[in-house]
């Protein structure tokens, strides 16, 4: 593979990545967000879940500040 094929793949990888990224966090805060609607999580739980859903927005916090600053620099 020549140099010029691996640095025209990457941006797109990096693309994918981010899109994937920031879909399955949004999907994540939704469940919780839901779950926690409906009384379906135990108290024994709630730091467990408390702790992946700030971790999901933290991902999206993250994709959209990268976002913002590509678009910047376009």
């Amino acid at each position: 593979m020549s140099k010029d094929t691996k640095e025209n793949k990457e941006p797109d990888q990096y693309d994918h990545l981010m899109t994937v990224s920031n879909s399955v966090a949004r999907s994540c805060v939704a469940v919780v967000d839901a779950m926690t609607q409906r009384g379906a999580i135990k108290g024994e739980e709630l730091s467990t879940i408390g702790k992946l859903r700030d971790d999901a927005v933290q991902v999206i916090q993250a994709v959209e500040s990268i976002q913002q600053e590509r678009a910047m620099d376009e």
